[in-house]
Order: C-alpha cells, then structure tokens, then sequence
C-alpha cells in the first residue's frame, strides 16, 4: 500500500460482524448519546461529561487525521444495525512500522458481546497484511482490568507497565499497561484467537 497516501484515503474495513468507517462530521449526532455514558470514561484519560466535552474530542480525532498523526475510525455494529462506538489508529510512525490501536469506546450493551474481538481483528489484519507494520500496540490504565482481559484474550503480550505515564484530563496520574502484536507472531496468533 502506498503509505503516501495513506491520511487522504478513506479506509472502510469491514467483516461479518463490523464496519470501520473513516470518522467523518456525519458521525458526530450517531456518537454522541453513546459518548454521553459516563461508564464507558472511567478508565480513559479523557473526560466525557457533556456536549462540550465530546465535541472537543470529536475534533481533536478529526484533526489527528488532517496532521497525519492518528486515524480515527467510527464502529458499526452489523449484528444491532446501529452505530456502536470508535476507535482509532494512532501515534503511527511509518518510518518505524509501527502504530497503537487505542482510543476504543463502544456502547455499553455491546461490551462483551464480540464486537470489539471483531474490530480489532479488521484492525491488525489492515495493520500488519496491508500496512505492512512489524509492530501494533495497545495500552490502558493499570486500573482497567476489564479492558486488560480483553487485550489478552484476543492474545495480545503484555509488556510491562509505564509508571506514572501520563496526566489525565481530571489530574490524576495514570499507570499505563502496554500489550503489543508483533508481525513475526502473527500468523499464529491469527489462527489460535480466530481473528
């Protein structure tokens, strides 16, 4: 794939169970009274109490797509038929072949129900057979356990813990865990989760 171009591209990756769409403005009245549950902000580093709150991270997410920085993507969820949350490639650096899959948020009656195990499945596929990347990581509060369970279950390795490793939006200070996927383990990987 020509990385170039990679930003200007409209990426739609899609299997049985989900759609990945580019995030675009149309996105925004379909996102926000699933961003508006304040369960789904626990754990995150930002903060989502109200319209303001969820515009300004909207745009932020538009806006790491037009400094080539992040790619931020809205979920649909073809089982419910309805949008279901987000989800974002960032921090990539092609000149390392590397990127995260983060910034993941979906619908609350849809956590635990395969949905996420389908998205990130389009999302290392695209990530290691199409971008060619040697590297994919993922990260979340020490905290968050749910959301470590099921990084592993999709058979991601955890690496360690970044102690105090960032600031979140309420001041607090946040331990990160960091998983990754590597593109020589692949393969395996792959075929053991289903993916």
């Amino acid at each position: 794939m020509d990385t170039n171009h990679f930003f200007e591209n409209d990426h739609i990756l899609e299997n049985s169970r989900a759609r990945l769409e580019p995030l675009q403005k149309q996105h925004y009245a379909l996102l926000l009274p699933i961003a508006l549950k304040k369960e789904l902000w626990q754990f995150s580093s930002n903060i989502i109490n109200n319209e303001a709150d969820f515009n300004r991270y909207f745009n932020t997410a538009m806006a790491e797509r037009k400094a080539a920085t992040g790619y931020p993507f809205a979920v649909y969820d073809k089982q419910t038929q309805q949008y279901g949350g987000s989800t974002r490639f960032g921090n990539i650096a092609f000149v390392h072949k590397k990127v995260e899959i983060g910034w993941t948020w979906y619908d609350p009656i849809l956590q635990g129900t395969g949905l996420n195990k389908a998205c990130k499945s389009l999302l290392l596929n695209f990530g290691f057979d199409q971008l060619q990347f040697n590297r994919i990581e993922l990260k979340t509060s020490l905290l968050n356990l749910k959301s470590q369970a099921a990084m592993l279950k999709i058979g991601a390795v955890k690496e360690g813990i970044f102690r105090n490793h960032m600031i979140t939006e309420n001041g607090t200070v946040r331990n990160s865990v960091y998983f990754s996927f590597i593109n020589e383990e692949w393969e395996a990987t792959k075929a053991s989760y289903k993916l």
